[in-house]
């Protein structure tokens, strides 16, 4: 095998296992969040094993790419890559952590009555699981224009966590009781949010990778896809 073609399955093992840190970290959302909706803490139990096996993978991620950098001494659009690859696996090592968050909060509010019907904070969860899907769908086809799409969603999430605060104070307000869960639902959000940024943040690499352009500064207000160089 010559040389280009050994370098070219090196990086396709990077991606690979950069999608199923992504995958690991849909699943870690959705069995969180699963917990916290049925009130069953078995639902997540496997959550801690999903975040040693993500960090796991952080770890042969960050040795494979210095090793190629160190070895293969990469250029143009190979060296945005392996960059990259390093900034989505942090991106997604973080988010495992986010959702371990979530998962304690949750453990407290089970021990609890419900203090209110969860509507806004599930669909925070499928809009955030959704955004990871993508921004590493957009990595893997190289696709600027749904990279952006996952930049836009992040207002969604941002709105939403907004109107989960304002109707949690007002409930903490009527009734200090309520204050510890509330607290809790709150940190939950904030946490959901930050997954959303992270999401976020793995969408601009993409479009860096694509075009070499840094689109992290301004984000507000967002480009449009028709501003893209597609």
């Amino acid at each position: 095998m010559d040389k280009q073609r050994q370098f070219d399955r090196e990086l396709d093992e990077l991606k690979k296992k950069l999608i199923h840190m992504a995958a690991l970290a849909e699943t870690m959302i959705d069995k969180a969040i699963s917990e916290l909706v049925s009130r069953d803490e078995s639902v997540a139990d496997k959550v801690p094993v999903y975040e040693e096996e993500l960090n796991r993978l952080q770890i042969e991620i960050d040795e494979a790419a210095l090793t190629l950098l160190a070895t293969r001494q990469p250029v143009a659009t190979d060296l945005r890559f392996i960059v990259a690859a390093t900034k989505i696996n942090s991106e997604l090592e973080r988010i495992g952590d986010l959702v371990m968050n979530i998962t304690e909060n949750a453990h407290v509010l089970l021990q609890q009555p419900p203090l209110k019907p969860l509507i806004d904070i599930p669909r925070m969860a499928d809009l955030a699981r959704k955004m990871v899907r993508e921004s590493l769908d957009s990595f893997v086809g190289e696709d600027p224009l749904l990279a952006q799409t996952v930049i836009m969603t992040d207002d969604q999430v941002d709105g939403l966590k907004e109107q989960v605060l304002r109707e949690l104070l007002t409930y903490m307000m009527a009734d200090p009781r309520s204050i510890e869960r509330a607290i809790a639902l709150i940190f939950i959000s904030r946490h959901l949010e930050r997954i959303a940024d992270h999401a976020t943040n793995i969408a601009e690499d993409v479009i860096y990778l694509t075009q070499g352009r840094d689109v992290r500064h301004p984000r507000t207000p967002k480009e449009r896809p028709a501003d893209l160089d597609v």
